[in-house]
């Protein structure tokens, strides 16, 4: 029995000291990611267990995600260097800061947070809420005329980002910016110039460190102050003036 117990310790030790070898052999050196559009496809081939486990929730859903909340003109997608879906959204956070007694100069939306596109015809909320998902919210803030040149320099950078119809940028190929102007002017780099964003934004990310430098931050987070729930609102103000929401590419970013 002493014997039996001797070889099961010896082999425990042995397996111990071997494990800090082992692990060694392994070390992370890359960190690649995708985007992975959900849509009608996956619903070829449905899988009726699923089915039948979610069907006494579907109603609840349903009813939350199905009613419409306004039309498009047409299909809208997002794209660099510029898109009718990024265009829209930039311009709708403009509309809405404008809606809050904010004096925008102009807007800017990241095509990285635009997670899905709008169909043509019948919006419902569940599609507002494919295109965005997250927990961000609306944020104004003001940057002087030369942090305004760097940001769109870093736009230029990534190849393009949501902007307001009041912007006007040529970038290169190869990512440098060329031209920048705002409602038609060149930028005052010692002005002063107010943006409407979203807060993920205006704390840096996405390259856009530009930000870090803001003035005068305002970014509520109340429900209402959601991305999500003032694009439903701005579809919703939209049908009832009687219009379709429409959002096409003008030339906002050009390349050259």
């Amino acid at each position: 029995m002493m014997k039996r117990n001797t070889t099961l310790s010896a082999l425990c030790l042995t397996w111990v000291l071997l494990l800090p070898s082992c692990g060694s052999q392994y070390h992370l050196t890359d960190i690649q990611r995708t985007q992975v559009m959900v849509d009608s496809r996956y619903d070829r081939q449905p899988d009726q267990a699923a089915a039948t486990l979610l069907a006494p929730y579907k109603h609840v859903v349903d009813s939350v995600m199905n009613p419409v909340v306004g039309t498009t003109t047409h299909y809208m997608t997002k794209q660099r260097p510029e898109s009718d879906m990024s265009n829209l959204l930039s311009d709708i956070l403009v509309w809405y800061g404008k809606q809050t007694g904010e004096h925008i100069d102009f807007g800017m939306y990241n095509i990285g947070g635009i997670r899905a596109s709008l169909p043509a015809g019948k919006v419902t909320y569940g599609d507002i809420l494919n295109v965005a998902p997250f927990e961000n919210h609306i944020t104004y803030l003001t940057l002087s005329g030369s942090k305004v040149q760097e940001l769109f320099q870093q736009v230029a950078s990534v190849g393009g980002e949501g902007v307001s119809h009041s912007v006007r940028l040529v970038i290169t190929k190869d990512g440098q910016l060329k031209s920048a102007t705002i409602n038609g002017k060149e930028i005052d780099p010692n002005g002063s110039y107010r943006i409407a964003t979203i807060d993920y934004l205006a704390h840096g990310n996405d390259k856009m460190t530009a930000y870090k430098a803001a003035t005068d931050v305002v970014s509520p987070q109340e429900e209402k102050y959601d991305t999500r729930y003032i694009i439903r609102h701005y579809f919703q103000e939209m049908t009832k003036a009687g219009k379709a929401v429409d959002g096409h590419v003008e030339g906002r970013i050009v390349v050259e």
